[in-house]
């Protein structure tokens, strides 16, 4: 079984800054496919980057040039950086993780923008 948990988010101004973490219990060179998600109550999970490991990385439109990704293999951990923040990133963010068509989510961290 893998796990993933997030950390880092929290309540923020417009035009703010968060960094998110996810630490995972495998190592990330192990690992098919990573990537973040945002769902906001009531609403579908919606993609905000993905990567694959040793391939690409894709961003949702509404986050190119605000959100970067980062890893650290050694920890094992994967870091969202948002910045530019707006009243509608206010979600909670999922890390995912795909190993062997296997999907793994972790429990999600909380974002609010506001003023």
């Amino acid at each position: 079984q893998v796990q993933l948990v997030e950390s880092g988010g929290g309540s923020v101004q417009p035009g703010g800054s968060l960094r998110l973490s996810c630490v995972v219990s495998k190592r990330i060179s192990s690992i098919d496919a990573m990537g973040w998600y945002r769902q906001a109550s009531g609403k579908q999970r919606e993609l905000v980057v993905t990567f694959i490991i040793g391939g690409g990385t894709h961003f949702a439109d509404y986050v190119k040039g605000r959100f970067t990704i980062t890893r650290d293999n050694a920890e094992n951990t994967l870091y969202l950086y948002m910045n530019t923040l707006k009243p509608e990133d206010t979600d909670v963010y999922y890390c995912s993780a795909r190993i062997n068509r296997d999907d793994y989510w972790g429990q999600g961290t909380q974002v609010t923008v506001s003023s």
